[in-house]
């Protein structure tokens, strides 16, 4: 599966910008990204399971809200990350 990574998180990927994890939902696809990049999960999701406010997850062109939706190999997950400043 590729996944899309955001600038502020590619610390964590060693500057990758997309990258191929294996997963049947975005949930294991998620906990995959985390056992290949430690503490990248965390910053997308929060305690209670939920993608954290600033964060985004995209299935292709669909904004997903429930972590257990299926994916297809076909399928790619972009994330995103609002950012803010003043």
């Amino acid at each position: 599966m590729r996944v899309h990574i955001p600038g502020p998180l590619r610390s964590y990927t060693r500057g990758a910008a997309r990258v191929e994890v294996p997963g049947e939902s975005v949930a294991q696809v998620l906990k995959e990204l985390d056992g290949r990049f430690p503490g990248i999960r965390f910053r997308m999701i929060d305690e209670q399971d939920c993608v954290r406010t600033h964060m985004k997850v995209f299935v292709n062109t669909e904004q997903v809200h429930d972590l257990g939706r299926p994916l297809s190999a076909a399928d790619e997950v972009i994330i995103l990350c609002a950012l803010s400043g003043g």
